[in-house]
């Protein structure tokens, strides 16, 4: 492991974070029926948790010296709620692999920092992803 493929690693975590951003600010603009209000204010509340971590990552990619990139991730949106939860679910998935493979990545060249701010954002992601479960149950609409 290197120093560039780690930063390289993490514009890839930072792309995924800037389409987060892009994707909750989407659904809540597309969020309909009897549960809007709630999914409105569930996919704001992820924007603000996917700022800092965004924020953290192009920070740390410029001190290790690196250029944070400005492209965010594609972003799925479906046709109905349950489609944009099911979309997020997965991605908030992959986002914790991703994490947890950075950490290990992290540890491995000695910055220890990046490995706890990266374990802290993976708890972040996970409870996202519990959430979101918990929202997707029994979920008929």
């Amino acid at each position: 492991m290197d120093k560039q493929t780690l930063i390289d690693h993490l514009n890839e975590d930072l792309a995924s974070e800037l389409g987060a951003i892009i994707q909750f600010t989407v659904y809540a603009a597309k969020a309909t029926g009897p549960y809007r209000p709630q999914l409105v204010q569930f996919y704001l509340a992820e924007v603000a948790d996917e700022q800092l971590h965004a924020q953290y990552l192009a920070n740390k990619i410029v001190a290790m010296g690196g250029e944070p990139t400005t492209v965010p991730r594609p972003v799925a949106v479906g046709d109905s709620n349950r489609e944009n939860l099911e979309s997020m679910l997965a991605d908030e998935r992959n986002i914790v692999k991703a994490y947890v493979q950075h950490a290990e990545e992290a540890d491995a060249i000695g910055d220890i920092g990046l490995k706890v701010q990266l374990e802290d954002m993976i708890r972040d992601e996970s409870h996202h992803a519990e959430e979101v479960e918990r929202i997707l149950c029994d979920w008929s609409l």
